[in-house]
């Protein structure tokens, strides 16, 4: 095997081993930061990171989302619309339903992580066009797959005999 083969392969037991873990952990904290600055819970915090990315959602593609209970996204609507950071209407196709927006044009979650995205910023101006662009495409699919791998353990939690059985197979095929 060739010094650049061990070079990626070593850098990829790296980033799969300990750097993905350590930024997640550092993410995971850095959120709880935030909700508790906000006065929100980090759970509250994070659905409303997620209304924000979509604009507009129900209650149950919430829950859906997140794998909550009905029952505690109705919790968490509530708390995030007492806070004045989400607005219910009905449904102009279904009064059952309420779709969920948020409240504010400018959250004051932008200005809690400001300081992190112009430091997060000043360090992307080291990368040349090409880096951001591998930078950008790993994220894009790295989420898409975090975001499968959730609902997949969440569909093995309540389906599996044991849900602590391993789940099998990865869903990305490597490319060679």
């Amino acid at each position: 095997m060739g010094t650049a083969r061990k070079n990626k392969q070593g850098l990829t037991e790296e980033i799969v081993g300990q750097l993905a873990r350590r930024h997640s952990t550092a993410v995971v904290l850095f959120h709880h930061a935030v909700a508790e600055r906000l006065g929100l819970g980090p759970t509250d915090h994070k659905c409303l990171d997620l209304l924000r990315e979509r604009r507009a959602i129900t209650g149950s593609e919430l829950a859906a989302i997140t794998g909550l209970t009905t029952g505690a996204i109705t919790g968490v609507v509530a708390r995030l619309e007492q806070a004045g950071y989400v607005r219910r209407e009905s449904d102009p196709h279904d009064g059952r339903k309420q779709i969920l927006y948020p409240a504010l044009e400018r959250s004051p979650i932008q200005d809690v992580i400001e300081p992190l995205r112009k430091d997060v910023t000043a360090l992307l101006e080291n990368f040349d066009t090409g880096q951001l662009s591998a930078i950008a495409e790993f994220l894009t699919h790295s989420t898409d797959l975090i975001y499968r791998h959730a609902a997949l353990l969440r569909a093995h939690n309540l389906y599996a005999a044991n849900p602590r059985e391993p789940l099998g197979q990865p869903l990305l095929q490597t490319r060679k």
